[in-house]
C-alpha cells in the first residue's frame, strides 16, 4: 500500500515505522505536521491508501480525517486520553503501559481502536521509555493494525463499546504537577518526577537561586547534604541532597538557553563545589551517576559510556579515549564497548558547541575541537592490537557515532535499534572520524557513497544485511547484554583468538602500506574544514535550529517522497 507518515518530527518511532514497512512491501512518504494545508497538499499529491501519525502535536484537520483513514499513534493504554499519557503513568508510578492505535475523529484519542501493546513499565526516564518500550509496542500494533486494514473485513471496536478500559482522560500536566519540595520529597520522589518530565518539558526549579529546568536525575545512595543544597559536582553532574539521600542532576536549561550538562549551565558555581571523584574507571558497586565505567568478566572487558542523547563532547571524548587506553592495558582478551542504554554515540556535542557562540567563543573553533577529539578517540579504537573490539550497539546511533563504532572490529546490534549513518542532515556536514576508511572497506565505495548522499535510517537488520554490522540480535536490553557478554566469551576462546589477533594485525598493516590512516583523516579535515569556517554557513545554521528545537519549515526532500521532482500522482 501507499502510506503516508505524518509526524511532528523524523524522530525514533517515525524513522523505525517507516524502516519496518517499507522493509514489508508498503510505499512510505512522509510530510512533516506543519500546517493544514501543507497537510492536504501531501494527501492530494501521495494519494495514500492509509496515514499513519507517529508523533503529532495538535488534531489532524478534518479535511483530511473525514476523507482518509488516519491511524494516530498514543502512548497510552486503551482508553488513555490527552498529550500527557507518559508523563503521568511514570510520575504515578504505574507498573504496566501500553500503546493505542486509534483511528481520528473529532474528538481527540476518542476514535476506534484499531490495535494495542502494553508492555511493563520499567523505573526509568520518559524519554528512554518512548524510545524503548513505547516505540517497540508501538511498532508491533501498528504493524498489526496496517495488516488489518489491509485485511478489509476488520472492524476498529469503539472505545464506548468496550469492557475493560484502563485509561481515563487526563489533563495537560503542568509545572505545578511537576513541583519539587526539596524538604519534604525523597529521593524516589524527585527522581520520579524529573524523570516523568525528562526530554521536554524538564522540571521547573531553581538551583544557585537561579530558575532552570531539571533533566537526567540519578540517584545516589552514599553521600548526603542538607535537603535542598547542592552538595557536589562529578565531572558534568551536580549533586543535590533530599530529605531521604541525594540525586544527581545531569543536565538543565537556564532561562532563554539551551539544554546543557548541569557543571557547564552553572560553571562557576560549580567549580566551587567539592569534586566526589570515583576511584579510576571501575564501575561503581553502588548506585550512584557514572558516565564511564569498565568492569570485566573472565576474559572479556566491558566499557561503558552513558552520555546523555548520545552526545559527546570534547571533553568527553578525552575522557573517554582515557578509559580505552587503559582498558586496552588490561589483561582482557576481548574489549566491548557498550555505550549508553538508549543510545550507543550521535558523534559531536551540538549543544555544547552551540553554547561556545553564545558565551562570546568560536562555534568554529569548538566544533573543530570536538572533531578531532571524536577523531583521536576513533584511532585510539582503530590501533588497538592486542584486543579484539566490538561495538555492542543497545541503543541508537547516528552520525559519527556510527563511524565510532565500525572502527571496532565487531558491530554487534540490538534488533530494535536505528543506525543513520550519515552526516548531510546537518547543514550538509561531510563527516570525519575516519568513515572514509571504515565504511568504504565494509561496503565498497560506491555502497558507502549512497549511504551518505540517500541519508536513510536503517535497521538492525537492514544494517545486518548490507554489510555494516555482524550481527543483529533479538531482545530486549537486559538480555542483548547477555548475549552480547555470552558471544563476546566465545571469541575469547584461545583456539581462536591467537588467529584473529595475527589476522588483524596483518590488515591493518596492510592497509596502513596502502594508505595511511593520516592521509584519510587529512582529507576529512579539509572538508570538514570548509563546513566550520567557509564562507556556508549551513551547518551553522542548521546546528542552531536543531538544538534551539526550531519548529520544521519544511519536510526534507529526500523524506517526502511525493515531492520529488518528476512525481507522478498514482
Amino acid at each position: 500500500m501507499r502510506i503516508l507518515l505524518l509526524t511532528h518530527a523524523f524522530n525514533s518511532l517515525t524513522q523505525r515505522l517507516g524502516a519496518e514497512l517499507s522493509q514489508r512491501g508498503h510505499e512510505i512518504s512522509i510530510e512533516f505536521d506543519i500546517a493544514d494545508s501543507v497537510t492536504e497538499e501531501a494527501v492530494a499529491l501521495f494519494r495514500p491508501q492509509l496515514i499513519v501519525a507517529p508523533y503529532l502535536r495538535r488534531a489532524i484537520p478534518e479535511s483530511v480525517w473525514s476523507r482518509n483513514v488516519c491511524l494516530i499513534v498514543h502512548p497510552g493504554v486503551v482508553g488513555d486520553r490527552g498529550p500527557s499519557a507518559l508523563d503521568w503513568a511514570i510520575q504515578e508510578g504505574v507498573s504496566e503501559w501500553g500503546v493505542t492505535v486509534l483511528q481520528a475523529e473529532a474528538e481527540m484519542d476518542a476514535g476506534p481502536i484499531w490495535a494495542s501493546a502494553n508492555f511493563p513499565m520499567p523505573l526509568t526516564k520518559k524519554s528512554s521509555v518512548y524510545r524503548n518500550e513505547v516505540t517497540q509496542a508501538a511498532t508491533a500494533a501498528v504493524l498489526q493494525a496496517v495488516q488489518r486494514f489491509e485485511s478489509g473485513d476488520f472492524l476498529p471496536q469503539a472505545l464506548a463499546t468496550l469492557a475493560d478500559v484502563q485509561g481515563r482522560l487526563r489533563a495537560l500536566m503542568k509545572q505545578p504537577q511537576r513541583s519539587l519540595d526539596w524538604q519534604r520529597d525523597d529521593s524516589a520522589t524527585v527522581l520520579r518526577k524529573i524523570r516523568a518530565a525528562d526530554g521536554f518539558p524538564g522540571v521547573a526549579d531553581r538551583l544557585f537561586d537561579q530558575p532552570c529546568h531539571l533533566f537526567d536525575a540519578w540517584p545516589e545512595t552514599t553521600l548526603r547534604g542538607a535537603p535542598g543544597e547542592v552538595i557536589a559536582r562529578r565531572e558534568t553532574a551536580l549533586l543535590r541532597a533530599t530529605v531521604d539521600g541525594a540525586v544527581w542532576i545531569g543536565h538543565v536549561k537556564r532561562p532563554d538557553g539551551i539544554k546543557l550538562p548541569a557543571a557547564l549551565a552553572f560553571a562557576a558555581e560549580a567549580a566551587a563545589l567539592p569534586q566526589a571523584s570515583l576511584d579510576g574507571w571501575w564501575r561503581s558497586a553502588a548506585p550512584t551517576w557514572q558516565d564511564i565505567a569498565y568492569e570485566e568478566a573472565g576474559a572479556v572487558g566491558f566499557l561503558h559510556f552513558e552520555f546523555y542523547n548520545g552526545a559527546m563532547s570534547s571533553a568527553q571524548c578525552r575522557r573517554l579515549q582515557a578509559a580505552l587506553a587503559w582498558a586496552k592495558q588490561r589483561p582482557a582478551q576481548v574489549l566491548v564497548l557498550m555505550g549508553g542504554g538508549d543510545f550507543w554515540s550521535n558523534g559531536i556535542h551540538l549543544n555544547v558547541i552551540e553554547s561556545a557562540s553564545l558565551s562570546g567563543a568560536s562555534a568554529a573553533d569548538e566544533s573543530w575541537r570536538n572533531i578531532n577529539a571524536m577523531n583521536d578517540l576513533t584511532l585510539e579504537l582503530l590501533t588497538t592490537e592486542n584486543q579484539i573490539t566490538v561495538a555492542a550497539l543497545a541503543g541508537n546511533t547516528g552520525a559519527g557515532g556510527c563511524f565510532l563504532a565500525r572502527a571496532a572490529d565487531r558491530v554487534w546490534a540490538r534488533e530494535a535499534v536505528m543506525l543513520n549513518p550519515h552526516y548531510k542532515n546537518m547543514g550538509n556536514l561531510y563527516g570525519s572520524e575516519y568513515w572514509t576508511y571504515s565504511l568504504a572497506r565494509r561496503l565498497g565505495e560506491d555502497a558507502a557513497n549512497a549511504i551518505m548522499r540517500e541519508r536513510q535510517p536503517l535497521t538492525s537488520r537492514h544494517a545486518l544485511d548490507i554489510g555494516l554490522t555482524d550481527a543483529c540480535v533479538a531482545g530486549d536490553v537486559r538480555a542483548f547484554h547477555l548475549e552480547v557478554a555470552r558471544l563476546a566469551g566465545e571469541l575469547a576462546d584461545p583456539a581462536d583468538w591467537t588467529a584473529t589477533i595475527a589476522a588483524k594485525r596483518e590488515t591493518r598493516a596492510r592497509d596502513e602500506a596502502a594508505k595511511p590512516l593520516a592521509a584519510y583523516r587529512a582529507e576529512e579535515l579539509a572538508q570538514m574544514r570548509r563546513n566550520f569556517y567557509g564562507f556556508d554557513p549551513s551547518y551553522h545554521v542548521a546546528r542552531h535550529h536543531f538544538v534551539r528545537k526550531s519548529p520544521a519549515s519544511w519536510t526534507p526532500r529526500h523524506l517526502a517522497r511525493h515531492r520529488e521532482l518528476g512525481w507522478v500522482t498514482p
